[in-house]
């Protein structure tokens, strides 16, 4: 993927989408689409998985258009793990790309709904219910519940143990929002949404001091 990705970058060093033929400005943004898609009858065929010639490079938004397009059946919805540091971009990055009926879980955004307060008020009391709605919609997920096509799971998870139970139990594709800290600490420096930045600081710090991704091989 990552020579294919060489391959294919125009003279300003970006990678254009094979789809909309604009450039994909963000590395978490660039998607694989197999033209044949893959099956479990063909996944471990080189000749399809692996085939440059069979993978078209799109942004996120534009492999979702293609497979809304495609129609996949019951069993073939998207499932990604969006993760990251605090303040690096995750709601933003899934806002733009999601379209209308995508299943979103965001647990501040059930912290919001279940409470009544600001978006980062959290009562301790309704910590308990807050969870079960999450586990509730991630087992919605797990078993292909609703009518969704595609479901967003945003969170930190710095952990790559975690990602892995996530990815193998749910069927899920992780994409990191990859943000310094010093971006994310600024960015909660000129935010005005309520957050408590000693608190909110601590956040990040022990998200970068936790996070881990695998070695890379070669």
């Amino acid at each position: 993927m990552q020579q294919i990705k060489l391959d294919r970058q125009n003279e300003d060093g970006f990678i254009v989408c094979e789809h909309c033929g604009k450039p994909i400005v963000k590395a978490y943004d660039c998607i694989g689409h197999h033209k044949i898609p893959l099956t479990e009858e063909n996944v471990n065929d080189v000749c399809v998985a692996l085939n440059p010639d069979n993978i078209q490079l799109v942004h996120h938004r534009c492999h979702n258009r293609i497979h809304h397009k495609l129609s996949y059946d019951y069993y073939h919805r998207d499932v990604w793990l969006i993760y990251g540091a605090p303040l690096s971009g995750k709601n933003t990055y899934v806002e733009e790309i999601h379209e209308e009926g995508d299943l979103i879980v965001d647990i501040d955004a059930i912290w919001q709904c279940v409470s009544g307060c600001q978006r980062y008020v959290k009562p301790n009391r309704l910590k308990s219910v807050v969870f079960g709605v999450r586990d509730k919609l991630i087992d919605d997920i797990r078993y292909r519940r609703g009518k969704w096509q595609r479901a967003y799971i945003i969170g930190g998870y710095p952990l790559i143990s975690d990602r892995d139970r996530m990815s193998r139990e749910l069927g899920a594709r992780c994409i990191l929002i990859d943000t310094s800290k010093e971006e994310c600490l600024q960015r909660l420096k000129e935010s005005a949404d309520g957050r408590d930045e000693k608190l909110w600081t601590k956040f990040i710090n022990e998200w970068f001091q936790f996070h881990s991704e695998p070695p890379e091989v070669g």
